[in-house]
C-alpha cells in the first residue's frame, strides 16, 4: 500500500537527522544524505517495498558514520570495525554494506593496516616474526596477509633487531656468568616471537664478548654464591654444603677453579 510523506522535520538533537511523517503520523527518521539520495519531499509517495529500502540504506548510512568516528582515533582492521559495529547491535547485512563502503573510498585497507601495525612493532619493540603474527591473528587479518608481512621481514633486519634487544640484556644481566646470560638472551628472543636461528646466530655473535675478566670472576662468584651457600647451609652441614654448593655454581656456568677458590675461602671464615 502506497503512503503520501505528509511531513519532514529537522531533529532538534541531531541536525543532520530528519524525521519522516506519513499520512500525517510519525514513521521513521534517516540521515540528510538519504533524503537527498531518495528525493525525500512532501507529497512523495512511497511504497512498502521503497520504505525498507530507505531503512535499510539508513542503518548502513549509520553504522558507515559510526565506523568513521571508530576509525578518526587510528588505523584499524576490517574485523576491528565488524566487532565494534556487532556491539553497536547493527545488523550483519548492514555491516557488510557499510565495510564494502569503507574500502571501497579508502577508509578500511588490512594490507595498509598490517604493514603499518607490524612496522610500528618492529620500532617500538622490537618484536620477531612469531610475535608480529599473533599481532595480526588478534587483529583479525587474513592468512595470506600475515604470510606477506613475514615474507617482507628479511632475515637481515631480524638479526639486527635481535642483536640490539641482546646487547640490552647483556647490560641489564652484567652480574651473571655467561652462561647465565645466553640463557637469559635465548629465553628473551624467543619471548619477543624470534626463531630458534636467529638466536643462533645471535649468541654466536655475542658470546665472544661475555666472558669477564678474571678479576671480575671473585665478584660475581662471591654475590651468587653467598645466596647459595646461606641456603644450603640452612640444612646441611660439611661436605655435602661443599658439594651441593659446588654442583649450584657448576650449574650456573661457573668455572671449577672459580668454585673451588670460593669454597676455600668460604671454610677458612
Amino acid at each position: 500500500m502506497a503512503r503520501v510523506i505528509s511531513k519532514i522535520t529537522r531533529q532538534k538533537r541531531n541536525e543532520e537527522r530528519y524525521n519522516i511523517f506519513l499520512d500525517e503520523k510519525y514513521a521513521f527518521s534517516v540521515d540528510e544524505g538519504i533524503i537527498i539520495q531518495y528525493g525525500l519531499t512532501k507529497g512523495k509517495t512511497l511504497d512498502e517495498m521503497t520504505i525498507g529500502e530507505i531503512n535499510f540504506d539508513d542503518e548502513v548510512s549509520r553504522a558507515y558514520n559510526r565506523a568513521l568516528s571508530f576509525l578518526s582515533y587510528q588505523m584499524r582492521s576490517e574485523h576491528e570495525v565488524h566487532q565494534k559495529l556487532l556491539k553497536e547491535e547493527f545488523g550483519e547485512a548492514v555491516i557488510m554494506e557499510a565495510i564494502q563502503k569503507l574500502n571501497r573510498l579508502g577508509f578500511l585497507n588490512d594490507q595498509s593496516y598490517s604493514r603499518a601495525l607490524a612496522e610500528t612493532k618492529k620500532r617500538t619493540s622490537k618484536k620477531g616474526p612469531k610475535a608480529i603474527i599473533q599481532d595480526l591473528k588478534q587483529k583479525g587479518i587474513d592468512v595470506k596477509l600475515q604470510q606477506q608481512m613475514l615474507d617482507d621481514f628479511s632475515e637481515a633486519e631480524q638479526l639486527k633487531m635481535a642483536l640490539e634487544l641482546a646487547e640490552k640484556k647483556i647490560r641489564q644481566e652484567h652480574n651473571k656468568t655467561p652462561n647465565q646470560v645466553k640463557q637469559k638472551i635465548q629465553e628473551f628472543l624467543m619471548r619477543k616471537g624470534y626463531d630458534f636461528s636467529i638466536v643462533k646466530q645471535v649468541i654466536a655473535k655475542v658470546e665472544a664478548d661475555l666472558e669477564p675478566p678474571e678479576s671480575e670472576w671473585t665478584a660475581l662468584v662471591e654475590t651468587q654464591g653467598e645466596k647459595i651457600w646461606n641456603k644450603v647451609s640452612r640444612k646441611y652441614e660439611g661436605y655435602e654444603v661443599r658439594m651441593r654448593v659446588k654442583q649450584a655454581l657448576y650449574q650456573k656456568g661457573f668455572p671449577s677453579e672459580v668454585i673451588d677458590q670460593y669454597i676455600e675461602m668460604k671454610e677458612q671464615q
